[in-house]
């Protein structure tokens, strides 16, 4: 009985301190991208055009796990992403055809596992799993950016191209990088740095 008390009075501690000083990915457990297929967000764009943020992702892919687990739960990116884009999660090898206008992609079998036509040409047919890619709202591949980017890496990443526009605001990444605040602590190694 006494180790059963003992237990529980553990977890009640430990619990109360995890609810007050947990991780932004556990105090955000209900926020949730709004993923859409493509199909969907093609619809919504011909009535109400907006930039598109694109996960291209494989199945078998741990660093795109991770990214799923940390980065696309985090309620900052949550809120940016939602707020500003169209969010689309696509499947590099994705089986069936997807249409969009007069276009259609399939899946091409090739090696062991194959991949989609749609994700190949948007990663500009170098096939890296996780990729990022920025369309504009006329949809036009504004950047396509490969790799595991943490919370604050790609928080940074939505906000500049929330404000980059190629004619209205060709502000380059190193001019909005240098003026750029981030919502995050700094990590330790950089507080110690700057002391």
């Amino acid at each position: 009985m006494k180790q059963l008390i003992t237990f529980f009075t553990v977890f009640f501690l430990a619990t109360t301190v995890f609810a007050q000083h947990g991780s932004d990915a556990a105090s955000s457990e209900g926020a949730k991208i709004n993923w859409l297929s493509f199909e969907e967000a093609y619809e919504l764009h011909q009535e109400n055009p907006k930039k598109w943020v694109i996960d291209i992702s494989t199945v078998w892919c741990g660093w795109c796990k991770r990214m799923d687990k940390t980065t696309f739960s985090d309620s900052l990116v949550v809120d940016h992403v939602n707020q500003n884009f169209y969010a689309i999660a696509l499947d590099g090898e994705y089986k069936e055809a997807i249409t969009l206008g007069d276009r259609t992609y399939n899946f091409v079998e090739q090696g062991r596992r194959g991949y989609h036509e749609l994700p190949a040409e948007l990663m500009g047919g170098k096939l890296s799993y996780p990729t990022i890619v920025f369309l504009s709202d006329e949809l036009k591949n504004l950047s396509s950016i490969p790799g595991y980017k943490d919370a604050a890496s790609f928080l940074q990443i939505v906000e500049f191209f929330e404000v980059y526009d190629a004619e209205e605001n060709p502000i380059s990444w190193e001019d909005f990088s240098k003026e750029y605040v981030s919502p995050y602590p700094a990590p330790e190694s950089e507080k110690s740095e700057s002391n």
